[in-house]
């Protein structure tokens, strides 16, 4: 073989091999730099250096992995174009380049390719895992699509707020996994799609607002909810102390003291109290979406039977509506993501110390201040503080002046508790989403126990409050029980 075409052979090799052309080059820069990024920003997250900036999430465990393999998928795109190219210019032949392990140059080659390949592997591999996690996160769930801000924020201060979304929203297995994936691409493409979606509403997907409730698609929620709170660790009874502020000059409070029959696991392993009474053997019919209205109830009896409770006539068929076997979140419906009514707020505030009851009228010019209109979270954070200065600089300035730091905080809190639970560009203010548990705000539990569900019989379902709680102190004035319990 003359020592030109030797020399063009040797040189061609590796260059189909390596590149040698700019389609390849380009992906090779790609993936160098994505991959060198990727790892730099691991190491810094490795050694403690945590990003509160969600979307830099997206953009190193998202994104860049797919520039990454990319970047991969152009280097073998160029080798076979310039493949192709020299072949149709007969440069090479059809069969090159030829498999020959006793090549130095091919098995050179061959070594350089094996080695990029684990190390591509092992980067894609670590780059796969962290992208699943960090979609798993609350962190993304809730800061990286801003449409759940509402949604995150009640879950941030709730008693939840240590569990992960998906510990709730997903269901074990690859199946769950692959429906709450594909969901929440359809929810990227609504959000991506909103601002124009306004121009064909009937052919353009949108988001709604508010974010519905409840959310339909969780499994039965005892499936979820007993992985943590087993019938074993129900509460038998528990004392509960609900105080309450007047709208006087001196916010007069009241307390309501009471003991709720929670319910536990007795000596024959019988569920009892609320728990006992409403879970696996409700059956119940709701005709709106809240499932506030609850026209039909059925219970299935110890001994078998069935006793049907209506609002209509007993006898007829269930109406129309959404039928479904009655558990935990049919009363904990906002068990993580709870929105207070303006009144609640203000009260447990007060009742905290995060709102002096020493300033007069706070209670009255608080709630005027919390239902007041703003355009969003800035404007109420400027506003509220400053609204209330005013009221004590025009009717109480010598109260500003000697406890200025209670009316700021006084402000603030009120700021807090308004960004908490109104939202107004997602349609999202005091009341709009109902909490089902308890019966002094919402409808809850006189959904059903309003006293006009009969069955055939002529039975009601119960409206006996001591069924579900005993009163030891009504809208009272430094209650006496708890002066002997020893409570302040």
């Amino acid at each position: 073989m003359p020592l030109f075409q030797r020399f063009r052979e040797n040189w061609l090799r590796p260059a189909l091999f390596f590149g040698n052309n700019p389609l390849s080059l380009a992906g090779g820069a790609i993936t160098t730099a994505s991959g060198v990024t990727m790892v730099i920003y691991w190491m810094v997250e490795i050694f403690g250096h945590a990003f509160d900036n969600p979307y830099l999430g997206i953009i190193f465990f998202l994104l860049l992995p797919g520039v990454f393999i990319g970047g991969l998928a152009l280097i073998p795109i160029g080798i076979i174009i310039r493949r192709k190219r020299l072949q149709k210019e007969g440069a090479i032949p059809t069969a090159y380049p030829q498999i020959d392990l006793n090549d130095r140059i091919f098995r050179h080659g061959l070594d350089i390719v094996l080695v990029a390949t684990i190390v591509n592997l092992l980067l894609v591999a670590v780059a796969t895992y962290r992208g699943a996690a960090y979609m798993d996160s609350p962190q993304f769930c809730g800061q990286s699509c801003h449409v759940m801000h509402p949604e995150y924020t009640a879950y941030k201060i709730s008693a939840h707020s240590h569990v992960a979304c998906v510990d709730c929203h997903i269901g074990s297995g690859a199946q769950s996994y692959f429906e709450a994936k594909v969901n929440g691409t359809k929810q990227l493409v609504e959000v991506s799609l909103h601002p124009i979606a306004h121009l064909a509403p009937k052919l353009i997907p949108d988001y709604p607002t508010p974010i519905p409730s409840p959310v339909t698609s969780l499994r039965p929620a005892r499936e979820i909810c007993e992985a943590c709170h087993t019938p074993t660790r129900f509460d038998g009874d528990k004392l509960l102390v609900k105080s309450e502020f007047a709208d006087d000059e001196t916010n007069s409070e009241t307390q309501t003291v009471f003991i709720l029959h929670l319910g536990g696991v007795d000596s024959l392993s019988h569920l009892t109290g609320i728990h006992g009474v409403h879970l696996g053997h409700i059956e119940y019919v709701s005709t709106d979406e809240t499932r506030t209205t609850i026209p039909w109830v059925q219970r299935r009896n110890a001994d078998g039977t069935d006793t049907v409770y209506s609002t209509a006539n007993p006898a007829a068929a269930p109406p129309k509506g959404e039928r479904r076997v009655m558990d935990c979140i049919d009363c904990h419906n906002r068990a993580a993501h709870t929105f207070v009514t303006a009144e609640e707020g203000i009260n447990r505030a007060m009742a905290g110390g995060a709102i002096s009851p020493d300033l007069p009228f706070v209670h009255k010019k608080g709630l005027e201040l919390l239902n007041g209109t703003y355009t969003g979270e800035d404007d109420a954070n400027a506003k509220i503080p400053a609204q209330l200065t005013a009221f004590y600089q025009a009717n109480y300035p010598a109260v500003l002046a000697s406890k200025p730091q209670l009316v700021k905080q006084a402000g603030e809190e009120l700021a807090t508790l308004y960004n908490q639970n109104v939202f107004p560009w997602m349609k999202v203010t005091w009341g709009t989403h109902p909490n089902h548990i308890g019966h002094m705000d919402y409808p809850g539990c006189f959904r059903c126990h309003d006293g006009s569900h009969a069955a055939k019989n002529g039975t009601s379902i119960t409206q006996d409050c001591s069924a579900c709680h005993n009163l030891l102190a009504v809208e009272e004035a430094k209650p006496k029980v708890l002066a002997d319990l020893g409570i302040q």
